[in-house]
């Protein structure tokens, strides 16, 4: 009975917001053209299709009944990297409008649009995929030099996700300076957090004897903490690797090192391990966001069911983030964002690489010989415990260990002290077997 009420009641609230978000997206709408004089993109209203045409960097975009062909600039990104949940999310709400905005466009279309339509998707089949207008408008740049529109606040703080006079990511390093560190560890921390999350946890409880030998660098991700936010970013899987390499990598000059990645920093940490397979010396992961796909499941879908099962209850589910960050360092990791990185990177990196994690475990699994601790709450409603159990089934070396009483958050923050010995243990060990 409690099973039913909970569904029934979601189903109220979410289609509720749906409805809401409807409304006040086409007012929005209204209130740029009238304000502003155009139209502004928005992720709420998706377009039908995009075809790539024959020229390689132009696409057909057919978008509210006309089409018109756009340039893309090449050097941008790759349209593969770009997870259709930004703008292909089903509700109840959707689902009503698209068959609504359907019904009227068959009223509309005579014979010759239809079939002059049937020939184009006829001619380009295999280019077939779907995408929306925002995206086509950053990958040609428009959104560089963004001006401060009605609805935007116009400080310093919140418009400063536009542009940035840095071109790296900030990096908290602590450790022995001059190169002296005899080796280095990578942190990468999760979503809606920054550098702080491991810099006020772990680096004050690590032993003199760590502090004297890893040279520890925690980095904020591209769009969080005090990293650059750029307006004409998708915050894909790509672009946070190449900034992370940039930014620390090679500005540090590390040549090997250990990778401790907490949620969606673990799918960074694959990629990089990935991609510098012999200088990973050992992989540490907490809470990884691993959701093996069942076949004939939609694989970005699938996972954003997971990730947002549109339930009320348990809070975790309705409000993954709010519910754990209350102390004063972890709300500095939620405030300093944007939404446009906090958004894209959400959706880029969790859901749309729900095809790479396979084979990126199968990567480290067969090309890597450090060792490979995964860590999770038992407690935790964000990401659940089978997550990992998941991972080990890929890796079967990798030592999955469970916290009992601990969550997504608490994993770390409130155990500390433990959790420092823990990973100093971890390394040891690591340097000694290499």
């Amino acid at each position: 009975m409690g099973g039913v009420v909970i569904k029934t009641l979601s189903f109220v609230v979410f289609s509720v917001l749906d409805l809401v978000d409807f409304i006040l997206c086409f007012a929005y709408k209204v209130a740029d053209f009238c304000i502003e004089a155009e139209w502004r993109p928005c992720y709420r209203y998706p377009t039908k299709e995009a075809i790539t045409s024959s020229g390689g960097n132009k696409i057909l975009v057919s978008e509210q009944g006309e089409s018109k062909i756009v340039s893309l600039n090449s050097s941008k990104l790759q349209l593969q990297d770009i997870s259709d949940t930004l703008y292909s999310r089903p509700s109840l709400v959707t689902e009503v409008s698209k068959l609504t905005v359907d019904g009227l466009k068959k009223l509309k279309l005579d014979g010759t649009t239809t079939k002059t339509c049937k020939k184009i998707k006829k001619r380009s089949a295999r280019s077939t995929f779907t995408v929306n207008s925002i995206v086509v408008e950053t990958l040609q740049g428009k959104m560089v030099g963004h001006i401060p529109t009605w609805s935007d606040c116009d400080c310093k703080f919140c418009n400063s996700w536009t542009s940035s006079s840095k071109d790296t990511l900030f990096v908290n390093a602590q450790g022995p300076k001059d190169n002296k560190a005899r080796e280095d560890v990578i942190f990468i921390h999760g979503f809606i957090s920054s550098s702080a999350f491991w810099t006020e946890t772990l680096f004050p409880n690590f032993s003199s004897t760590a502090k004297s030998t890893y040279r520890f660098l925690a980095v904020d991700l591209l769009g969080f903490g005090r990293s650059p936010k750029p307006a004409d970013s998708l915050y894909t899987l790509s672009e946070h690797v190449d900034m992370i390499e940039k930014s620390v990598l090679e500005d540090y000059k590390v040549k090997s090192f250990h990778i401790v990645a907490h949620s969606l920093g673990c799918i960074l940490a694959l990629a990089i391990a990935v991609k510098h397979p012999g200088s990973v010396k050992s992989l540490t992961l907490l809470t990884p966001p691993y959701y093996p796909v069942p076949k004939g499941e939609a694989t970005t879908q699938y996972v954003m069911r997971k990730l947002a099962p549109r339930r009320v209850w348990p809070v975790m589910a309705f409000c993954a983030s709010l519910a754990c960050w209350v102390r004063t360092y972890l709300m500095e990791g939620f405030f300093c964002h944007t939404h446009n990185a906090a958004w894209h990177t959400l959706h880029n990196i969790i859901c749309g690489t729900a095809t790479k994690l396979d084979r990126y475990l199968d990567v480290v699994r067969n090309r890597l010989d450090c060792n490979i601790t995964i860590f999770h709450g038992e407690d935790d409603q964000v990401i659940p415990v089978k997550c990992s159990y998941d991972v080990q089934r890929k890796i079967p070396r990798a030592r999955v260990k469970v916290a009992e009483n601990k969550d997504h958050i608490t994993i770390v923050v409130g155990r500390q002290k433990t959790f420092a010995r823990e990973l100093e243990e971890i390394w040891n060990t690591s340097s000694t077997s290499n």
